[in-house]
């Protein structure tokens, strides 16, 4: 019994069973349920619930699923199925059905800055294919991201890398896409969400607007060693550094934030100062491995004040000043690797600290790190080192943005799968806003 948009219900079955679901928004279809059940004389085997709009997949049954048992006056076995992903869970299902029950392939886009990636992914099998094309060559001239260029890149490169991908996943079409709404570059954005709209009218698919950082957050359970629920997350990029505790899917509190340049700014700001080309954080990293980490006190911002926020300026302002001192006393080329390093001590130390410090207060285990900065050599050992829960990281291709963490955060958000229609691209979009999935469009 599929019960299209169903939220809340509660009902009387020839006073076998009383089923309580969560809001009646049954109306006019409450008669033809009546009707379908009467001519059943209590004969009922299965009666199974499930939300129609989520296309019949990633269903959740409960986990004391008996065989049923046959004849009239049989009591009958309730299986309410809500929009969760449980793959261990799908076998009991498909007992009944007497068929398998294929799972829904997503198809994931993003283009929120200056990477395309696409992949699929596939709730049973997990990642099948994915693409990634990065825009590295085309800024580097400039120093930094130019907007334009950018959308205009990821008109050009998504759909041979779409096709490229069904290709390697060995498929003509997925069953859902799922594309990067926000936050991001507004004409980048509207470039996949434009894309993933029109697919999704050809395709007749639903369509699933993602939250970039809800990607990175989920990018973890993309491993077999993945976190459960409830952990800390550090998420940290060119764009945010963010403090997060997580509950589950949509249930986020923000408990900091950077009140001026993230962390990936900085790195790339301050590389920019040692004349490091485009990107800048890499090759600072790179650089500081040569150098004495301890060779310049530099400060920790925000570390003494109460709360969990994180500033950068001060230290960025700092190696500024003392760059422009080494170049005054000619010695710029001898002490850049130990600048770089001093740097990035800093820096580090500034995340795990706050992190600790963030863990203590919410009396989690477990921090998850994700964002182009976690793949940072440094961060991973000092963590290590200092954090005496466990710390769960994707693989370095899926640290910086990607298709991989799209897919997976659609597969994972299918009941808000909308028909396609509407293109939405929000430059700023606070992670806090998010809600569990189903309950509505988080667009």
């Amino acid at each position: 019994m599929a019960l299209y948009s169903c939220r809340l219900l509660t009902f009387a079955f020839l006073g076998w069973f009383l089923v309580k679901l969560t809001t009646a928004e049954f109306g006019e279809h409450s008669c033809f349920f009546a009707g379908a059940l009467e001519p059943t004389q209590g004969g009922v085997e299965i009666l199974i619930f499930f939300y129609a709009d989520t296309r019949h997949t990633n269903t959740f049954f409960s986990s004391d699923i008996k065989k049923p048992g046959t004849g009239a006056g049989t009591r009958p076995t309730i299986l309410s199925a809500e929009a969760v992903y449980c793959k261990a869970l799908r076998p009991n299902f498909e007992c009944f059905l007497g068929y398998d029950a294929a799972p829904m392939k997503v198809l994931g886009l993003e283009t929120s800055c200056d990477e395309t990636g696409v992949a699929v992914f596939d709730p049973d099998r997990g990642l099948l294919a994915q693409a990634l094309h990065s825009q590295i060559d085309l800024h580097k001239i400039y120093g930094g991201v130019v907007p334009e260029i950018a959308s205009r890149d990821h008109i050009r490169r998504l759909l041979p890398l779409i096709r490229k991908v069904l290709g390697d996943a060995g498929m003509e079409r997925p069953d859902a896409v799922a594309y990067t709404a926000g936050p991001g570059l507004v004409g980048a954005l509207m470039v996949g969400s434009g894309l993933a709209n029109g697919l999704g009218l050809a395709w007749s698919c639903p369509v699933i607007p993602i939250h970039h950082m809800e990607g990175h957050l989920l990018a973890p359970m993309l491993e077999e060693d993945a976190p459960v629920y409830p952990f800390l997350a550090l998420l940290v990029s060119g764009g945010h550094t963010l403090l997060v505790a997580v509950k589950g899917l949509g249930l986020y509190d923000v408990l900091g934030s950077t009140l001026d340049d993230a962390v990936g700014e900085a790195f790339d700001k301050t590389a920019k100062l040692l004349g490091l080309d485009y990107p800048g954080g890499p090759a600072l990293a790179v650089l500081a491995e040569n150098g004495d980490p301890q060779a310049y006190t530099f400060p920790r911002p925000m570390l003494k004040r109460p709360g969990l926020d994180f500033s950068f300026s001060g230290l960025k302002t700092a190696v500024m000043l003392q760059v422009k001192k080494s170049a005054e006393e000619g010695n710029t080329d001898r002490v850049r690797a130990d600048i770089a390093a001093s740097f990035q001590c800093a820096a580090i130390d500034t995340l795990v600290t706050r992190s600790i410090q963030a863990a203590k207060q919410t009396n989690l285990d477990r921090i998850v790190v994700a964002g182009g900065v976690g793949a940072n050599l440094h961060l991973r050992e000092q963590l290590a080192e200092r954090f005496d829960g466990r710390v769960y990281y994707p693989r370095p291709e899926f640290c910086t943005d990607n298709g991989a963490m799209i897919a997976i955060a659609g597969a994972l958000r299918l009941s808000d799968g909308s028909e396609p229609a509407t293109i939405h691209a929000t430059a700023r979009w606070p992670l806090e806003t998010l809600i569990p999935p189903g309950s509505a469009n988080p667009a």
